[in-house]
């Protein structure tokens, strides 16, 4: 069915966008609801309570030091909206005033007396009894004196150099024979676990009782400073910029460079934010201010636990009642394999080659198994005698990846591996640097992406040899080859040999190792060559299915709306009378449902047990439709500044799934949220329980069920 075309309406420019930051904001406080929705389960609230403070980190660390960067360097203003800077700053701690005081308020009236409920208790160290309290010091005398250095402050000692994001204790000490006070820092150990358990005998009876690690030494600072008077002690926290370029054209060894940086981050950046408890005095305070050269606008009172991220603590628990039904991903149909006392004959199993041969084969994570579908096609690949060479790009992996040791294998078994490894990876790449020297010295060919553009794509090739020939595989996906985010994650993969597609992903290859300037591709969609440009061809042509009266619609699925051009083409779209689903689980600038601007458009976000991270592209075409998947957000970096491939999918099986993916994320009524054109996001409720449908919910049942 065709929709009318809206009477376009003139806006001003900057009414067109939403704000980038406060967008972001909105998705962590969607975040936060998780953990205050009574439906949540317990330790699943405490673990979402400690996702939006992990957030909050990353924030703060380099989106807002960005913009404190920005208004020292005077830039007016360079948001599509408009706001200045200042303005934005304004805006981010007056959001962040409400929502921060809210999530510690939650966990100390709230999910603090629930987890007391559950026999998970957090005590406080003066509530202790005396048989708890000689426990806990030896325990402190044993595990954690020795590795305290109270550091004071001066004439000899200088205020003491703070890494980023360490937890702190202030303390004011008193020279009983000269009645002078001075200024001690204390750093909780980060290398100690936060919350120190009580010994089984003394738990009466608990799950699990204990206290944080900062009252245990808040409670024995006379054993750091003997023979002082301890006037007061109070906590706080300092996050730093994060954030970092390397200027790769100048650079001689890009590793080496990389490496130093990440080793300057820590104590280097200026800091952008200090945590102090409510109770600090204002002395104190202060002179804090002054020697981290901040001012009130980066200065943010909490009252209760600092550093709430460490909730993950308590969310690992081994208490299956109080979490998400356990869920065990499956192993894909087309990849099941019999028994072995099932087998009647003496033929050779089949390899997952043979299965990939018949036909394209999308997985979907966690649904499906990364470990018996992609894992299996590369540990495979590395193991297959009559594999002669592997390709694989590696954004972000687990710190002990089978991938890259598969990968090592292969080489280390004299096939080519070529591993494009991106050392630009943010916060992963300490981690990418050190899997990179490891993949060398097996012999395999590392490199390190193309001057200027970060490697975000997520693709792998196989070469096989079959018979006289050469086959090649592919692995185009939505997500990283992690196998621990695999699990949290929701992405998508397609594994296939058509040879149009294993083609464009060699050439792919050579661009991103050799000298190459292939700016066509036959099937795939490249960034920054020619994703956007057919991107925005697509949204045309269904612009034109609408005109003509056999109807335009696009859905599609993303992490991140922001890039204006992009934004403008969908407005266009919809005045043109295309319907338009969006489904974009965190930042989104476009306004949704402006009469005569956007009102064919409604945008839907997700926010649920596993991370929404897939991409799928469908457009309808008059019915002859085409879908898309792939590791592009619509973000200026995506489209422009990165390299990422997008690929058709072409199965009618595959299609069909991708298909009722997109339904059941517009139909969800359990974890979907509305965006309004006023900028608020309404969350779904059923009318009942019965009613409820939760679309991560239905796909692990349908997994279950062996429906795709």
């Amino acid at each position: 069915m065709s929709v009318a075309p809206s009477n376009p309406v003139t806006c001003a420019e900057t009414d067109l966008f939403f704000n980038r930051e406060l967008s972001w904001l909105d998705f962590n406080d969607r975040v936060l609801q998780e953990a205050i929705d009574e439906r949540t389960p317990l330790l699943e609230r405490l673990k979402f309570a400690a996702i939006f403070s992990a957030n909050l980190d990353e924030f703060f660390m380099v989106r807002l030091s960005g913009i404190l960067e920005r208004e020292q360097a005077g830039v007016a203003s360079s948001a599509p909206d408009g706001l200045s800077p200042t303005q934005e700053l304004a805006a981010v701690r007056e959001h962040l005033a409400e929502k921060v005081s809210l999530q510690h308020r939650l966990f100390e009236e709230e999910l603090r007396v629930l987890m007391a409920q559950q026999e998970i208790r957090l005590l406080d160290y003066a509530d202790l009894g005396e048989d708890q309290r000689l426990s806990v010091d030896a325990h402190f005398s044993d595990q954690v004196f020795p590795v305290l250095t109270p550091l004071s402050v001066d004439a000899g000692h200088p205020f003491p150099q703070m890494s980023n994001l360490s937890l702190n204790l202030a303390v004011t000490v008193e020279d009983p024979g000269t009645g002078v006070t001075k200024f001690a820092r204390i750093k909780v150990p980060d290398s100690l676990p936060r919350f120190v358990a009580l010994p089984k005998g003394q738990a009466e009876d608990s799950v699990w009782s204990g206290i944080p690690l900062e009252q245990l030494i808040a409670g024995n600072l006379h054993r750091l400073f003997p023979g002082m008077t301890i006037r007061g002690q109070h906590m706080f926290r300092i996050t730093r910029d994060a954030d970092f370029t390397v200027k790769e054209d100048e650079a001689e060894d890009l590793l080496f460079a990389i490496e130093e940086e990440v080793n300057k981050r820590r104590l280097d950046g200026f800091v952008c934010r200090l945590e102090i408890e409510r109770s600090m005095p204002a002395e104190l305070r202060l002179a804090l201010m002054d020697e981290l050269e901040v001012s009130e606008r980066e200065v943010y009172e909490i009252d209760g636990l600092l550093h709430l991220k460490d909730l993950f603590y308590f969310a690992s628990l081994p208490l299956p009642e109080l979490k998400d039904r356990p869920w065990t991903p499956m192993v894909p149909v087309r990849f099941q394999r019999p028994a072995a006392a099932d087998l009647e004959s003496l033929d050779p199993p089949a390899t997952i080659f043979d299965e990939i041969k018949k036909g394209d084969i999308l997985v979907h994570h966690p649904y499906h198994s990364f470990a018996a579908s992609v894992q299996e096609f590369l540990t495979e690949a590395a193991r297959d005698p009559q594999v002669l060479a592997i390709k694989l790009t590696l954004y972000r992996t687990s710190g002990d990846s089978p991938i890259v040791h598969a990968l090592i294998a292969a080489a280390e078994a004299r096939k080519q591996v070529a591993a494009l490894v991106e050392l630009k990876a943010r916060f992963d790449e300490e981690n990418n640097i050190a899997w990179a020297k490891k993949l060398e010295d097996a012999g395999a060919h590392v490199v390190y992406g193309v001057v200027g553009l970060k490697t975000h794509t997520k693709v792998a090739l196989v070469v096989r040899k079959e018979g006289e020939s050469l086959r090649r595989y592919v692995h185009i996906g939505t997500g990283n080859y992690n196998p621990k985010t695999a699990t949290l994650y929701t992405d998508l993969g397609l594994l296939s040999c058509r040879e149009d597609l294993c083609a464009d992903v060699g050439d792919l290859f050579n661009f991103l190792t050799g000298y190459s300037k292939q700016d066509a591709y036959r099937k795939l969609l490249v960034a920054p060559l020619t994703l956007r440009k057919r991107v925005c061809e697509l949204i045309t042509r269904e612009m034109e299915h609408a005109r003509s009266g056999t109807g335009g619609y696009i859905a599609a699925k993303m992490n991140a709306l922001v890039d204006p051009e992009m934004i403008r083409h969908i407005y266009e779209a919809s005045q043109a009378g295309v319907r338009i689903d969006l489904i974009v689980r965190g930042i989104c600038c476009l306004r949704p449902g402006v009469p005569g601007l956007s009102d064919n458009i409604r945008v839907v976000s997700i926010i649920g047990r596993y991370l929404e991270h897939s991409r799928i592209f469908h457009f309808h075409n008059g019915g002859a439709e085409e879908i898309y998947i792939g590791s592009a957000d619509w973000m200026t970096r995506n489209l422009d500044q990165r390299v990422e491939a997008v690929t058709p999918v072409e199965d009618p099986t595959a299609m069909s799934h991708l298909k009722t993916v997109l339904e059941l994320m517009l139909g969800d009524n359990r974890q979907a949220w509305d965006l309004q054109a006023d900028g608020r996001y309404l969350q779904r409720h059923p009318v009942d329980a019965a009613a409820e449908r939760g679309a991560q919910a239905l796909l692990m049942e349908a997994a279950r069920r062996g429906e795709f």
